[in-house]
């Protein structure tokens, strides 16, 4: 087991009942595992209840900073080393033969991984994922929200892992139509309460909602090569633009209304 006997993994879910078990059956390593539920009504529950390895906490969701850190210091991690996972995360075989292998240097606070997106279980060559900072020392990473989602400050060190996780979130589109309507209310309040010169360029892009959408939608086609991906490649380009679109809709409702 070497490295990964010192790594609790954390699984936020919320009605993830179509994703879990493949989450899980990549997490086989781990003999502790928390998993912090925000009141799920599908059938969640009742797979987390099948592994007896897995430490259930509910907490209502406000947002996912609060949600992370809670998870961080009420859940009784006891390892040095945290995982922080979505529940449609799903660790490579490669990944985890990497992180079983390494030796971290004292100072060294965190890996950041790459992401590889899927669409209904198939690979995309590209995404607009970023990397992220998700196996941490614990105390060493905290989270703060920006827009819809956390972001990480770690103190110390981070360094960069070769292998990849899988974003493969097998919920209907139903579902991901009615998170994009949170989300994207969410980063408008982001970027209208941000000054502009502090925002980087891709969110000020996101201000010009009459070019941003389209912008989008033929970058990841042609700019990122999701054309030769076929149906899945125009899935994703249809996501980021219904998620744009969602987003400059929010932005001309809130710039037209009248100062209180």
């Amino acid at each position: 087991m070497g490295f990964l006997e010192q790594i609790t993994p954390v699984v936020l879910t919320w009605n993830e009942a179509a994703n879990l078990e493949r989450t899980l059956a990549r997490l086989a390593w781990a003999r502790d595992l928390v998993v912090v539920d925000s009141g799920s009504t599908d059938a969640t529950l009742e797979i987390l209840r099948r592994h007896p390895r897995v430490r259930v906490f509910t907490r209502p969701f406000d947002d996912h900073a609060r949600q992370w850190r809670f998870a961080l210091a009420e859940t009784g991690i006891a390892t040095p080393w945290v995982l922080r996972l979505d529940a449609d995360y799903l660790l490579s075989e490669a990944l985890v033969a990497e992180i079983a292998a390494l030796a971290p240097p004292e100072d060294l606070a965190a890996y950041r991984i790459a992401f590889t997106y899927c669409i209904g279980g198939r690979p995309l060559r590209a995404n607009l994922y970023p990397p992220n900072t998700v196996l941490f020392r614990r105390g060493r990473a905290t989270p703060w929200q920006d827009g819809h989602t956390e972001r990480w400050r770690v103190e110390g060190p981070v360094a960069r892992l070769k292998g990849r996780i899988q974003h493969d979130d097998r919920k209907p589109v139903s579902h991901w139509l009615a998170a994009q309507a949170r989300y994207q209310a969410g980063e408008r309040d982001k970027l209208l309460a941000a000054e502009r010169a502090a925002l980087d360029r891709a969110d000020r892009l996101r201000l010009r909602h009459w070019i941003a959408p389209w912008a989008v939608f033929l970058w990841c086609l042609f700019g990122k090569g999701l054309i030769l991906d076929g149906r899945a490649g125009l899935a994703y380009a249809y996501q980021r633009l219904l998620a744009e679109t969602a987003l400059a809709l929010y932005l001309l409702e809130a710039r037209g209304k009248p100062p209180p």
